[in-house]
């Protein structure tokens, strides 16, 4: 065994922060991954309502990339108008979901986009996070993306990125972006 095979270990990564950019690192380490042959699986446990550009252009890495987007949708902002029990079993089923999919062993890399929203919203639980990330097979690479990433995750973490948020044009009344935002 080389030094090189001795230092593989599936990493835990976490971008969080109030900043924009937690997803499309995410999604800039599928495109790397793809790039490797990799097979990519990406569970969003809040969006869902609405038209995002990068829905379609995940289709386009197909068959390498599997994107499940199980939420219903912001909570409790926007337009949502949804009770929180829908909310709450969309993030059951995609806890369900990320749990098939960590352990099948058929990918390198799970992603599991907005994860901390979830949390700190209490659709799911901390336990039930636990239980995924106990769950993470040695080799796979596990990102957990969004906001509020709670001290223990980060503790547990091997690499933690914090968005800061320093400027927006949203503070300027620009609107979200085709291409750029969505």
């Amino acid at each position: 065994m080389t030094d090189h095979e001795k230092k593989e270990k599936g990493l835990l990564i976490v971008y969080t922060g109030d900043g924009k950019g937690k997803t499309s690192a995410a999604l800039g380490m599928t495109i790397r991954a793809v790039g490797y042959d990799w097979k990519v699986c990406i569970i969003q446990f809040i969006k869902g309502s609405w038209k995002y550009g990068e829905l379609d252009g995940i289709k386009k890495l197909a068959p390498n990339v599997e994107l499940n987007v199980m939420g219903e949708g912001f909570v409790g902002i926007v337009d949502d108008k949804k009770p929180i029990e829908e909310h709450r079993a969309a993030a059951k089923k995609a806890l369900e979901l990320a749990l098939e999919k960590i352990t099948s062993g058929k990918y390198q890399l799970v992603i599991l986009d907005e994860l901390n929203v979830a949390v700190s919203l209490g659709l799911v639980m901390p336990d039930e996070m636990e239980q995924l990330l106990e769950s993470k097979p040695p080799l796979l690479h596990l990102v957990i993306t969004g906001r509020g990433a709670t001290k223990w995750l980060i503790d547990r973490a091997d690499l933690v990125t914090e968005m800061r948020e320093i400027k927006h044009p949203y503070q300027k009344g620009i609107l979200a972006q085709k291409g750029v935002d969505f």
